[in-house]
């Protein structure tokens, strides 16, 4: 193409466009830069290239807290989770599952039962990184929309960063519950009747 004056046009970048256009991107960087650097991450660790399902009949908490946040794997890379905190934790008829598909082999599943019997699996300080969450729920004086940075009725530290989405109750009741998640920390973690399987083929939770 050629202008009024039939030189040839050539590609032209509009700086005060560019710049507007950038500006949220500059500050959503800024504020993971400063999340990143005060330890805002949801999880401690780096987290695994799989995720994981958990599943368990019923699961009673005091203490919970939900709100986004991100976890971090070992190349670096960012993912978005919504983190689940309860200070005093109990499931039953708990199943963990992760498959891991290898050259050759195929697909290898690991499975992780407790909880089975008469005594429930109990957890602390329990924070869960999910990116699924289903069943049925009760909760006793929630607050919905909470800014994410004041919870205050979780585990130490189950605040998100501020001006996010947040929500909290006095305590938790989940029946049926399924969830995907990439990481799980707990204070302490008592699994009683613990069975670990390691199977060939795909076997999960659900």
């Amino acid at each position: 193409m050629k202008d009024a004056h039939g030189r040839p046009l050539t590609g032209r970048t509009s700086w005060r466009k560019f710049a507007v256009l950038c500006v949220p991107g500059f500050a959503a960087t800024a504020a993971l830069a400063i999340a990143l650097a005060n330890g805002a991450l949801a999880a401690s660790f780096a987290v695994s290239g799989q995720q994981f399902k958990v599943s368990a009949k019923s699961l009673d908490g005091d203490g919970f807290v939900q709100y986004g946040s991100i976890d971090k794997n070992a190349r670096g890379e960012l993912i978005p989770v919504a983190v689940t905190g309860i200070k005093t934790a109990e499931m039953r008829d708990l199943c963990q599952s992760v498959v891991t598909k290898l050259p050759v082999i195929g697909s290898i599943s690991l499975n992780l039962t407790a909880g089975t019997g008469s005594k429930p699996v109990e957890a602390t300080d329990l924070f869960v990184d999910a990116t699924q969450l289903s069943g049925d729920a009760g909760f006793n004086k929630i607050e919905i929309g909470r800014d994410a940075s004041t919870l205050d009725k979780g585990p130490k530290g189950g605040q998100g960063l501020q001006d996010l989405f947040g929500q909290q109750a006095d305590d938790v009741h989940i029946s049926s519950l399924k969830q995907t998640a990439w990481a799980t920390n707990a204070g302490k973690f008592k699994l009683s009747g613990l069975s670990m399987k390691v199977n060939k083929g795909t076997k999960e939770c659900f």
